[in-house]
């Protein structure tokens, strides 16, 4: 099983706020697919941002591939 980490959207479509989650998932499942773990969150309009770092660590030496905006809130986090 290939896994992937990337964001999941939650927020509420009202003009376009979108609000994200930060997922691991299979990279056969959709977007908002289920997730088989909730790494942290992610609000692109207050830009704050939460991640396990440990955990995020984890997956990716399992495996894991991060998409690019979710390697770019790892290195925020881990100068943080």
């Amino acid at each position: 099983m290939a896994v992937r980490i990337r964001l999941k959207r939650i927020g509420k479509n009202v003009k376009g706020r979108a609000y994200y989650r930060v997922v691991v998932l299979d990279e056969n499942r959709s977007r908002d697919g289920k997730s088989i773990e909730e790494l942290g969150s992610y609000d692109p309009f207050k830009a704050s941002s939460t991640l396990k770092v440990a955990r995020y660590e984890h997956w990716v030496s399992k495996g894991a591939q991060p998409s690019d905006t979710v390697k770019s809130l790892y290195n925020k986090a881990k100068k943080a």
